[in-house]
This record gives structure tokens, C-alpha cells and sequence, in this order.
């Protein structure tokens, strides 16, 4: 009988991987395969994320109308660097057409939300 392993180590053991600069698709696909748990991928995935944030690197997914400039994408990560500590800051930018502008940045137990839409929900909600 296989010894089932806590996501929580998991986690920490291909945190630890990735910032040791190794490859871990096909291992961590290999594994979840193996150990019948592909339905926890994308838990473990934010598990993953959570635990480099431990480490000093975080993740963030940055929501845009369009593609970011070099001088935005720096902006964010000094933000970011500045409000949780991290050493290093990986930006993965997402492109929703249905944003109207702004941008919404998050990292793993945070959340920015400074696009227009949400900002217009708030201006509705005070109905000043």
C-alpha cells in the first residue's frame, strides 16, 4: 500500500525544486497520475504557488485589457515586492478583453482590484 502524501508536502517538495531551477511538469504529472489525484491539480498547483510565497518567490496573475509595457510590468513588481517581501516576483499576465482598463493583480492570499469596473461597482454601491 502506497503512503499517501499530504498536499502540504507536495507542495514543499516541488517549491523547493522549482527554485532549485529544475524542471517539474512531468515529474509532478507523473506523480498526480500515479497516485490517482488529478483532481487536486489545480489545489495543489495554489498549494505550490503558496509555498514558494513562503520561500520569498511569488506568483502573481495579472489581469489586463491589453498586454502590459515593460515600465507597468515594473511598476507591479516593485508593488508587490514592496507589500509581501518576496525576493522575486513571477508575473503571468492574463488578457481579459471584457476589462474596460485598470488592472487586477493576485498573489497567493491577496487580491488588488484596481480596474475600472470595479471601481464603477463601487461608486454605484455608495450611491452618492
Amino acid at each position: 500500500m502506497a503512503i499517501r502524501l499530504s498536499r502540504r508536502k507536495i507542495a514543499s517538495y516541488y517549491a523547493d525544486e522549482l527554485i532549485a531551477g529544475r524542471d517539474i511538469v512531468r515529474s509532478l504529472a507523473a506523480y498526480l497520475v500515479d497516485s490517482r489525484r488529478l483532481r487536486e491539480i489545480e489545489l495543489i498547483v495554489r498549494d505550490i504557488e503558496s509555498a514558494l510565497a513562503d520561500r520569498g518567490v511569488v506568483v502573481a496573475d495579472v489581469t489586463t485589457s491589453r498586454s502590459l509595457t515593460d515600465q507597468a510590468k515594473t511598476a507591479i513588481q516593485t508593488y508587490i515586492k514592496a507589500t509581501t517581501g518576496a525576493k522575486s516576483i513571477e508575473l503571468r499576465q492574463l488578457i481579459d478583453d471584457d476589462l474596460i482598463g485598470g488592472v487586477k493583480v493576485a498573489v497567493p492570499g491577496r487580491e488588488l482590484d484596481a480596474t475600472i469596473r470595479h471601481r464603477l461597482n463601487l461608486l454605484k454601491a455608495t450611491k452618492v
